[in-house]
Order: C-alpha cells, then structure tokens, then sequence
C-alpha cells in the first residue's frame, strides 16, 4: 500500500495565519497538521507516502525530510505551478505503483483506513471514494450511490431539489494504479470534474464507503479552532493529547490552567492568568492576570497583564496589549496591538 496527501493548497480561507505557514503544516494542538494524517496512514500500516507539494514546499520538506523521524519513507512532488487535485495525483506517478490512498491535505479524521481499504479490495473495486453525511450539502460535492454502495453520480454544490443524497465527497480515495491512465500528463486536472466522470463513463467498478465518525475540513479559522478544541477534549482519542501542565508556581495567585488546555513547557505563565480551553504554543509569554479563553496562540507570542484573548487565534510573535480584549479575531505572525485595544 502506497499513500499520496494531496497538500499543495494555499490555505486562502486561513489567512492571514497560512501567509508564512503552509495550510499543512499549521499547528494543531502544536504539531504540524500533516502529522495526524502520517499517524492514521501508520496506523493502517502504510509507510509509503507520497507528499503534494505546490505552496512553499521548502518550508513542509524541512519539518518532515525523508520520514525517517516519523518511521516512514516521504516522496516529494512538487508542481512547478498548480494542476489541480487529479494533476497533482498524476505528477506524483511514479511513486503510486501500488493500490494507493489519496487525502486531501486538509482533513482531520478518525477513519479506519485499514477498514476502508479492505472493503475496497473485496469489492474488487478501481476505485473507492470515502463519503461523510452532512445536514446541508448545498457547499459540497455530492455523490449519489445505488443500494450497493456503487457511485452513480456526482453532483457539485446542488441546488435545492437537484438532489435527496447528504453524502459527500470526504477527501479519501482508495485508487488502483491503472486510474492514472484517465489523467493526461501536465495538464490541470479535477478529481471531480474530470477523473470520477471517466471512471462512471468506462464503467469501471467505482464503489463508496460511507463514514460516519468524525470528520472535518480544517481549512476555515472556525473549523481550525475545532479541531483543537475536540483533540484537546479527546473527541478524537486515536490522537492522544499529552499534557505536560508544568509548575508556574502556587498559592492563591499561581495561574490557573483548567484540565484540558494544552501548554508547551517552554512557556512562561505569570501569577493570576487563567488558561481555559485553549492551546499555547512554545516561548509563549502570559502575563499576569491574562485570561485566555478557547483560543489558540502560536509560538512566541506575548499576552500583556489583564489583556483578555477569546475564541481567537493568534499567529507567531504576536503581541497583544495590556489590558487589551481580542475577541473572535485571527491575527496573523507579528501582529501588534497596543495596550487598550479592543477589537
């Protein structure tokens, strides 16, 4: 078994925070995006991954070189300019010898991927595409299938009426090698455009799997902060949040950090700040009586005495005031706010 995570996306719908830092390899829970779904392809025991890249490559090869400090074998391939979702798959060819899983780099999930494989391979199928339900399926691809789990249709964004399907389109194929065939070299190209309607067309065996756990599409800042707030909430126990909680001192004015907050050690926390919910990323500063509510603050941040940060996400070396109030914003690296400042 082969893997390729199609990650070349430029994260549009997280800016300002993806300006420097690839969609991929955000931090979630403080480690890069990119290693969760490393961990599910582990665990399903596949070891042969195929990274594709197109938006600052550089910065994703340095985190994650050959693979061999996560015990698994990394290719790269990187798109001289975007080709879309089936021109990425086919620009990394010759590293899909095998039945391989295709994801979209952006999906956080629990499935069961060794599961999902074995239905696909008893089926004898060319190809297997993952579906979730979702209550309003109006943003997405929706894929129609017969009672037997075969795809029958696919339906981009329907309007009312257009269809009685809730499935959609997941991010995860399972895909026989001979796929590769329905996509010309060098060309932008569209899984959903382009290869599912020439799989449909040949008549090929094209078969869904329906998965109905968690699933969710990090690329929005909401959906951002949920994905850290449900792993740090242990919603997703395949990923096993590991808290350090060290000592910032005692008595009545020693921060008070609830259970489930995230910390990296490196930080300094300062007497009387309340950490709730949230997550914070190394070097961080809090400075007294700062609280800070179901947010996320990435490394080297500084948060000034009294200055309250909620339901927002705040990028590296961001400063933030004292006694200012962030609510429900996003602040991109090095943003700066002056003491009072209430946005």
């Amino acid at each position: 078994m082969q893997a390729l995570i199609l990650a070349g996306g430029k994260g549009t719908r997280l800016r300002p925070l993806t300006i420097h830092t690839p969609k991929p390899v955000v931090p979630i829970v403080n480690k890069p995006f990119l290693n969760y779904q490393i961990d599910l392809l582990k665990r399903a025991g596949v070891k042969d991954i195929t990274l594709s890249l197109s938006y600052q490559p550089g910065k994703i090869e340095e985190i994650f070189a050959d693979g061999g400090d996560y015990d698994v074998r990394i290719h790269y391939a990187v798109e001289a300019s975007p080709l879309g979702t089936g021109g990425a798959y086919k620009n990394a060819e010759k590293y899909l010898t095998e039945t391989a899983i295709v994801f979209n780099g952006d999906v956080l999930t629990d499935m069961d991927l060794a599961k999902i494989v074995a239905y696909h391979k008893e089926r004898k199928a060319a190809a297997t595409v993952v579906l979730v339900p979702v209550e309003n399926v109006s943003a997405y691809g929706v894929v129609e299938t017969d009672s037997e789990g075969r795809v029958q249709r696919f339906v981009e964004k329907p309007k009312p009426g257009e269809t009685t399907a809730n499935t959609i389109n997941a991010g995860c194929y399972i895909l026989e090698p001979h796929i590769l065939n329905y996509v010309p070299a060098g060309e932008t190209y569209s899984f959903e455009y382009q290869i599912f309607p020439s799989i449909l067309k040949a008549g090929e065996p094209f078969y869904s799997y329906v998965w109905n756990d968690y699933w969710l599409d990090i690329g929005k800042p909401q959906s951002y902060l949920q994905a850290n707030y449900d792993l740090i909430n242990d919603k997703l126990p395949v990923f096993p949040v590991y808290r350090h909680h060290p000592q910032f001192g005692s008595g009545e004015d020693a921060p008070k950090v609830d259970y489930v907050s995230v910390i990296d050690p490196s930080c300094t926390i300062k007497p009387g700040a309340e950490i709730i919910n949230s997550v914070i990323g190394p070097n961080c500063f809090i400075e007294e009586k700062a609280r800070i509510e179901n947010s996320v603050l990435w490394a080297a941040s500084r948060i000034g005495k009294e200055a309250v940060i909620r339901n927002s996400i705040i990028g590296k070396s961001g400063i933030i005031g004292k006694a200012s109030v962030v609510d429900g914003a996003i602040l991109g690296d090095k943003s700066s706010l002056t003491d009072y400042t209430i946005i």
